[in-house]
């Protein structure tokens, strides 16, 4: 009986311990997406930024010297491009560490095939032997 207790205690003991594992994973692998949805969005920001104000510092012209003017647009955009990618890789330091604050387990998609038990051992191709 003892090693029968002990057996059940290390079954379990594994199963816990994939279960961790599994909920680890399933916390990065979310984590991993987060981010990638969030710096997506920050670039994406900025370069709709870049498009549509872009004339103001000489954005997409090649090989032309810049006014004044537009020396000090560019400085003023790569101000606030330092500080959004600064913000942006902030929240995401954040979401990091509220991550670990939760017990994140992904959902488990499950297809039952039926199976057709042959007593027989005859191959019969799936039907059923009368």
């Amino acid at each position: 009986m003892d090693e029968y207790n002990k057996f059940l205690r290390m079954s379990l003991d594994y199963k816990q311990a994939r279960e961790d594992r599994y909920k680890d994973m399933s916390r990065n692998q979310l984590y991993k997406v987060t981010k990638k949805k969030i710096e997506t969005t920050m670039i994406g920001a900025l370069s709709t930024v870049e498009e549509c104000f872009g004339f103001l510092w000489g954005f997409n012209e090649q090989g032309i010297d810049l006014t004044p003017e537009q020396k000090h647009m560019h400085e003023i955009f790569n101000e606030a491009r330092a500080k959004i990618l600064d913000r942006g890789n902030t929240q995401i330091r954040n979401l990091e560490s509220d991550f670990l604050s939760y017990d994140i387990s992904k959902k488990k998609n499950f297809i039952t095939l039926p199976v057709m038990n042959n007593l027989q051992g005859d191959t019969n191709d799936g039907k059923e032997i009368d």
